[in-house]
């Protein structure tokens, strides 16, 4: 039987690793973070170049953290524990867990085939053609992001399990890889790109958004709701126009004509007969948990608790049994190397190593004209999200830096405060890592890395140029430069 560890791969990212490690300290860091930075990159390559599954390659950073105690207080009287306990945090994330739970939600649209009848619905409605059944669940998500904060919900608890039935209504099977091209890859990465759009639109879309509203109010930049959505609104809807298009030329479906889907859809729902008692529990869970993410606040309720408790519900009402949560191996795994990336990114920024890298980039570009040092920070900021394993990471580390660079050389305040917050949402399209949902939609099974990494450059590509052109035309109008 073949080993799933691939040694040659393993040995050139543990020697980059190693190169890193050993080569001297640059000035302004602590060893500790530039270690971490060197057992991040071993990690890091090491998922890129398939040298193990990402679970193997994330309890060895895990392990690698621990040991090398580049995690334990300088002070600290048990180094050993100290390391352990923080190479272990990340499993104390919320959003990590509620990545989880979204899998096993999921699986209750599925097995109580409330999935398959939303599915049918749509592909009676709108399954003449793979590319109108995206617009069509991009379009849910559209409509759903002003009010739901939190996008991981919005996508794994919401979209994902349609998007998922309806490939597999279309013949995709997450279990059989000559399949996944019929649908299901081309609308896994549609779903998780319109909502990455979404999530920029608004600024209750995900987040991390407010999060930069509040490091904006710092420097005396007013953003306001309608100001956000307002500047977001004609680059964003020609985001989600253009991305299914790209996809469709990129990575297109086998799939292009259903033929009679919404005919055959329609009599199937028929066939199926009244909603039964599971899926009347589904749908009110569903609703509930609808209900909890978009008042949470209000209730002082976070999106995990909600979607615990609705989980609760469903295995009380055996709707879900316990042997279904065990059986949910993509939840499990995406827990635990999820877990490993997030905490390897924060202690990357706790440990000094991300402010090192923003103050030298300030210090690079100071002396800068705004008309240069405008796309330069954008890019920037953009494209060193290949880091970080979590968007409010990100926007936490760098953000304000940023934005006080760009202000410092005469750049629009408005306009670059609104473009690095625009950023938040579509940067996340680089990697299988990079935003909340990408975990559950990669999970799926249905996109493997290397498609998923291409079409994201890609589609990173799309998104910049609309944001420059037609967001700057854009802003013109609006009188923010």
């Amino acid at each position: 039987m073949k080993s799933e560890v691939n040694y040659k791969m393993m040995a050139l990212s543990a020697l980059i690793g190693v190169i890193l490690w050993y080569i001297p300290v640059p000035e302004g860091l602590t060893e500790n973070a530039w270690h971490l930075f060197g057992i991040f990159v071993f990690i890091i390559m090491g998922i890129i170049v398939k040298a193990a599954p990402m679970g193997t390659m994330a309890m060895l950073g895990i392990a690698l953290c621990a040991f090398s105690m580049v995690l334990a207080p300088p002070d600290s009287k048990n180094p050993a524990a100290d390391g352990i306990t923080n190479a272990l945090s990340g499993f104390g994330s919320s959003i990590i867990w509620l990545i989880g739970m979204a899998f096993f939600i999921a699986r209750g649209f599925i097995k109580t085939g409330l999935g398959s009848r939303i599915a049918y619905y749509f592909v009676s409605k709108m399954g003449k053609t793979t590319l109108g059944l995206s617009y069509g669940l991009n379009f849910a998500d559209l409509l759903l992001a002003p009010a739901v904060p939190s996008n991981t919900a919005r996508a794994g608890g919401i979209i994902y399990p349609i998007m998922k039935s309806v490939a597999m209504s279309l013949g995709s099977d997450p279990a059989k890889p000559e399949t996944h091209k019929k649908a299901g890859s081309f609308l896994t990465l549609s779903t998780y790109n319109a909502n990455l759009i979404t999530s920029t639109m608004f600024l209750t879309g995900t987040a991390s958004n407010p999060m930069a509203q509040r490091f904006a109010a710092e420097l005396g930049i007013k953003i306001t709701w309608g100001s956000w959505a307002i500047g977001a609104i004609v680059p964003g809807l020609l985001c989600m126009l253009l991305m299914p298009w790209v996809l469709y030329k990129v990575s297109p479906p086998q799939m292009k004509s259903t033929g009679d889907a919404p005919q055959m859809a329609a009599q199937k729902l028929k066939e199926m007969g009244p909603v039964s008692r599971n899926e009347w529990i589904m749908v009110a869970v569903f609703f509930l948990l609808l209900v909890l993410w978009i008042f949470g606040d209000l209730l002082h309720i976070d999106a995990t608790t909600a979607a615990l408790l609705g989980l609760c519900i469903l295995l009380l009402s055996q709707v879900l049994t316990w042997e279904d949560v065990k059986a949910e191996k993509g939840a499990w795994d995406t827990v635990v190397w999820f877990s490993s990336l997030v905490m390897m990114a924060s202690y990357l920024s706790k440990l000094g190593f991300i402010p090192w890298l923003s103050g030298n980039i300030e210090n690079y570009i100071k002396d800068f004209s705004w008309y240069l040092a405008f796309p330069i920070i954008i890019l920037l900021y953009f494209y060193l999200h290949y880091m970080f394993a979590s968007a409010t990471a990100h926007v936490a580390a760098m953000y304000f830096a940023m934005l006080s660079v760009g202000v410092s050389v005469g750049v629009p305040p408005v306009m670059l405060a609104l473009f690095l917050g625009y950023c938040g949402g579509i940067f996340g399209t680089l990697t299988h890592y990079g935003h909340g949902p990408a975990p559950i939609l990669f999970g799926s099974g249905y996109v493997p890395i290397n498609t998923w990494w291409k079409d994201g450059f890609i589609l990173s590509v799309v998104y910049l140029l609309v944001f420059f052109i037609a967001g700057g035309a854009w802003w013109k109008v609006l009188g923010y430069w």
